[in-house]
């Protein structure tokens, strides 16, 4: 999926945006207890970079949501929430070294530096963990997450699926790549 090079929406896009974020929002309160939407569309109108990066998260199926307030930073945390890993950003490696390495067969893009351009953050471990607290998600794909950098060192990356009620962090080469498996990535606000 192609992404815009722009950081600015038009006034149309961030409206179409915003509906759809505030429709999800209401739609999914177990998602952010005790969050008033009017708070949240607050600190969206001062970050309309921000807006930027949620718009390319929704295009490339994320389906982003609030999921924390963090009162340290005064910053609304939003996560890919759509039930299976985002459909515009599987079959990618891990980071640009794993991509690069690979003789043959080299997918468009990697996780990493997509993130990058879209402005977001890969989820941690603990993220992705909190994440399954709000429901299963990718019970039939999986999502690279971010890996330390030790394991980074010897060649390994880290990725998780949620399966039998269970999260399940596993390990592959950073080269490695499959059709189910993309990533979910945070903004904060």
């Amino acid at each position: 999926m192609a992404l815009t090079n722009q950081l600015a929406l038009t006034s149309n896009q961030r409206d179409e945006l915003i509906n759809v974020l505030k429709a999800r929002f209401e739609k999914h309160k177990n998602r952010h207890q005790n969050i008033a939407w009017a708070d949240v569309a607050a600190k969206l109108d001062a970050n309309p970079a921000k807006v930027w990066s949620l718009n390319e998260m929704e295009l490339t199926g994320g389906e982003p949501d609030v999921v924390e307030y963090d009162s340290a930073t005064d910053e609304y945390v939003f996560y890919d929430c759509s039930v299976e890993s985002p459909k515009g950003r599987r079959s990618v490696c891990y980071d640009r070294e794993g991509q690069d390495s690979r003789k043959e067969y080299k997918p468009e893009n990697n996780a990493v530096d997509l993130a990058a351009e879209l402005g977001i953050d890969l989820l941690t471990e603990e993220q992705y963990r909190a994440l399954q607290q709000l429901g299963p998600f990718d019970t039939k794909t999986s999502s690279w997450i971010m890996t330390p950098a030790a394991i980074r060192k010897l060649g390994g990356a880290l990725f998780a699926e949620y399966r039998y009620g269970h999260v399940f962090v596993f390990h592959n080469s950073a080269p490695s790549y499959y059709a189910a498996r993309g990533f979910r990535g945070s903004l904060r606000v």
